[in-house]
């Protein structure tokens, strides 16, 4: 379980997080929602340790990591899927697959493991591909893909479904379900997609100005006014 307890971070003098505390727990998927500014990939910059937290704690699955390097978050687990996907366009659809299991031993490290393609068939079609040469949504499956090669225990998605055709968007959800449902993994899932996050959420939680302001089940959010909360 992820627990996050009482953080803040500042740029400068703005108060950017505010006393955040929440949990997400393995098997579930925990959906965070929030208008844009809120502060929601400062946190998940947080949890990575791309951005040192400047009060509070983070600890995952009992341990605390509030002051780990990212690659000892990565190997501890946790796998990011940023916003924006972030892949290398000149190396192969296979090659950045390969970077996802840096984590591993030389020897453990030359494969991609057949379930990424089986969950995401379009990459072992194009893996051949550059990277750079795939449509936003072929990118954004790829960029999943690759954090899955690290057989992630927490997967941190940012806003997965922006800019991407609603028939990928529906394909990511059906790889997200199938994930939550091995109930061996934690997904931490930020979205402004309403719709989608609401399907898929187990719990939700709301943030504005750098505050959760409301949080609860998935199946609650239309009954308690989610939709409104996050609305542009």
């Amino acid at each position: 379980m992820l627990e996050v307890q009482q953080l803040h971070q500042y740029y400068g003098g703005s108060h950017i997080l505010r006393g955040l505390s929440f949990q997400a727990r393995v098997g579930e998927v925990t959906c965070l929602l929030g208008r844009n500014g809120v502060g929601k990939t400062t946190l998940l910059k947080c949890l990575m340790g791309l951005i040192p937290a400047r009060e509070g704690e983070v600890r995952w699955e009992g341990r605390p990591i509030t002051h780990a390097k990212p690659h000892q978050r990565v190997q501890a687990g946790i796998a990011y899927v940023p916003q924006g996907r972030e892949i290398f366009p000149r190396l192969s659809v296979e090659e950045n697959l390969l970077m996802g299991l840096s984590r591993f031993p030389a020897r453990e490290a030359r494969t991609v493991p057949s379930f990424i393609y089986e969950l995401f068939p379009v990459l072992q079609e194009m893996k051949h591909r550059r990277g750079g040469d795939l449509s936003g949504g072929q990118q954004q499956q790829l960029a999943i893909g690759r954090a899955l090669a690290s057989r992630p225990r927490l997967l941190i998605l940012d806003e997965p479904t922006e800019g991407i055709q609603p028939s990928v968007i529906k394909e990511i959800g059906v790889v997200i379900r199938k994930l939550a449902a091995r109930g061996d993994m934690a997904i931490l899932l930020v979205e402004q997609f309403y719709d989608f996050a609401a399907e898929l959420a187990d719990h939700y939680l709301v943030m504005s100005r750098g505050e959760i302001v409301q949080q609860g089940r998935g199946a609650d959010m239309e009954a308690e006014g989610v939709r409104g909360l996050v609305a542009i």
